[in-house]
């Protein structure tokens, strides 16, 4: 530990945020490494430990030879504070070096709302913070997560993105700038090479042209970079890396738990999910490789829970099978279970039997919409017989906790939809009168409302966001229709869920939007200590941007959208036909059922789409 950090540390919150030496931390001699990388998570030490992906490309970059990849993460306010004080630039963990020192400095970028944090982690840092102020190989910044599939936004702070699953295509990536290193490459000759690779989008090698009227004209590609890049996916899940020797964090995070990881992509399509199309197509891992990673991981860590993870864990075909295994391993080793992401239509009686031998917690479920009529509009595939048999299960079961996510906003939504969900949530509380087999404990039903944002790479990409004002009407409406004191009722701030919105359908003019906030003191805008909206109404008014043009106009079934050059492996036409098919409350199958043709089969090189 350097003697500035061990002065400073003492006079922060949290100083095991700042200070690495967490079991399992990977350290490497120097003078052995060829290429060094700070891997940035744009937030707080405990949101970036819990990530998973982080965890899995710490790992991957690190069995390099000649590579080192060591963690950096946003410091708090009390921590930043000081750094500008007494001029200390940000650091990694493992070696407490400069990030500046580095040869290249990537983010995991999962949230919109944490872009000022990456100009303030490289302001602090000492690096220019626009990718034509970068001059040579030093300092490369790149950026993956599932906010580089709009990476406009962006385009003026990061030279290269990497789209989709990152396992294979970073050594690909590192293993090119290793050359580079050797033959001494400039800048342009790396990003000229590096955008070959499969995978990987140079924003700088795409020029945006726009009409009078603002809207994007036209993408051009220069330098011989592809029309559209195409993300990467990983097809064998079973042979894929897992960080089975995970990093034991030295204080409290988020998610302090193991994870195993089921499958990835999803089978349903509900029409808003961003994550459902982008992580297409469906791929899972054998029930004997989960059982002996679980094992491994819980083994390295000392963790006393696991939890399943995907996008939909109960729609893991092998899941009966796994749970064979592994619940008298947890049991037997005092290990708490979590199965998170559960559908209301497949949560079974044997399902909830086994779960029983483990601890008790509350169940959680998302219908999204109140009625059928907008369950159907977003293809929810799930019916409210569904939802209140489940609901009658897990009562019968023990369990008197259960919470209900909905959105308000969707498309095609009306006063009647939002009533839906305090008629269905009465329903829910009458199973209970009739089904619960343990009533002293009384019934607990969180219910939560988030705002309906809509996301590139879905069929409602194109949709109108509602306004801030509306949406808070709504949320009013709703509240007043709950009477009984059961039910608990919160929902998300629309000032931040506007904002998340033009973040995820901006263009390149919103950068400039994003500096002038953090250069008037945005970051961390995802805490409520620090976010301030007038900020944010300041930096637009500042740089002449209309926020309303990226939300409540909507965008045109015609135009060029700003992500229009990334590829996540579902065809546009496929996106349109879900959308007609939306306002005409027409559902969609699962992929279970039938191919509905969304083009992610292609990605495959060998198999098919495991729905």
């Amino acid at each position: 530990m350097t003697e500035q950090l061990a002065r400073i540390l003492p006079l922060v919150q949290k100083p095991a945020r700042y200070t690495g030496g967490e079991f399992n931390e990977i350290k490497k001699d120097v003078s052995q490494v060829r290429t060094r990388v700070a891997f940035c998570f744009p937030d707080t030490y405990e949101i970036g430990m819990s990530n998973m992906g982080m965890r899995i490309l710490y790992g991957v970059m690190n069995q390099m030879d000649g590579v080192w990849c060591e963690r950096v993460f946003a410091p708090w306010a009390d921590m930043e504070a000081l750094m500008r004080e007494r001029n200390i630039p940000l650091w990694t963990l493992e070696s407490q070096d400069s990030v500046a020192d580095f040869d290249m400095i990537a983010f995991s970028i999962g949230y919109e709302m944490c872009y000022t944090n990456i100009l303030n982690m490289l302001y602090l840092a000492g690096v220019p913070l626009h990718s034509d102020q970068r001059q040579g190989l030093k300092n490369m910044v790149f950026a993956g997560g599932v906010c580089a599939f709009n990476p406009e936004p962006l385009a003026d702070f990061i030279d290269f993105f990497v789209l989709g699953e990152g396992e294979e295509v970073t050594p690909e990536i590192l293993s090119l700038y290793q050359t580079a290193q050797e033959q001494n490459w400039s800048k342009d000759v790396f990003l000229r090479q590096v955008s070959k690779i499969p995978g990987v989008y140079v924003p700088s090698f795409y020029r945006h042209e726009y009409h009078a009227d603002g809207t994007l004209a036209r993408i051009v590609p220069l330098n011989g970079a592809p029309e559209r890049v195409t993300k990467r996916i990983v097809e064998d899940l079973d042979t894929a890396y897992v960080p089975t020797e995970m990093l034991v964090p030295s204080t409290e995070i988020v998610h302090d738990r193991a994870n195993l990881e089921v499958f990835r992509g999803c089978i349903r399509g509900c029409r808003f999910c961003q994550a459902g199309f982008s992580c297409r197509p469906v791929r899972r891992k054998s029930p004997k490789v989960l059982q002996e990673q679980a094992e491994k991981i819980l083994e390295n860590s000392g963790n006393q829970e696991i939890t399943i993870s995907s996008l939909s864990t109960s729609d893991y075909r092998s899941l009966p099978e796994l749970m064979e295994t592994l619940i008298p391993y947890c049991k037997e080793n005092r290990v708490n279970l979590s199965v998170p992401s559960l559908r209301a239509d497949n949560f079974s009686r044997e399902l909830m039997e086994k779960l029983q031998t483990l601890r008790k917690s509350g169940l959680t479920f998302a219908p999204e919409a109140g009625t059928q009529r907008l369950r159907d509009v977003i293809n929810k595939n799930l019916t409210e017989a569904e939802i209140l048999n489940t609901c009658a299960i897990a009562f019968s079961g023990g369990w008197n906790h259960v919470k209900l996510y909905f959105m308000l906003g969707l498309p095609t939504e009306t006063d009647a939809d939002v009533l839906g969900i305090a008629d269905l949530v009465y329903k829910v509380i009458q199973t209970w009168k009739e089904a619960a087999s343990n009533k002293k404990r009384g019934l607990r039903v969180h219910v939560a409302t988030a705002f309906f944002v809509p996301k590139p790479h879905t069929p409602f990409q194109w949709e109108k966001q509602i306004s801030p004002e509306e949406y808070l009407r709504r949320c009013r409406l709703l509240k007043d229709h709950f009477y009984s004191r059961s039910i608990e009722y919160n929902y998300h701030a629309p000032d931040l869920s506007r904002l998340e919105a033009v973040f995820a359908r901006g263009d390149r003019r919103v950068g400039g939007v994003i500096e002038e906030a953090w250069k008037h003191g945005a970051r961390l805008d995802g805490w409520d200590e620090f976010f301030s909206y007038q900020t944010w109404l300041d930096a637009f008014a500042a740089q002449g941007v209309d926020a309303d043009y990226y939300t409540v106009r909507g965008y045109d079934e015609s135009e060029v959208l700003p992500w229009d050059a990334i590829d996540v492996g579902v065809d546009k036409e496929f996106l349109l036909r879900e959308r007609q098919r939306a306002y005409a409350g027409e559902i969609t199958p699962d992929c279970r059922q039938g191919c509905a043709g969304c083009g992610a089969n292609r990605l495959l090189k060998e198999a098919v789409c495991d729905g």
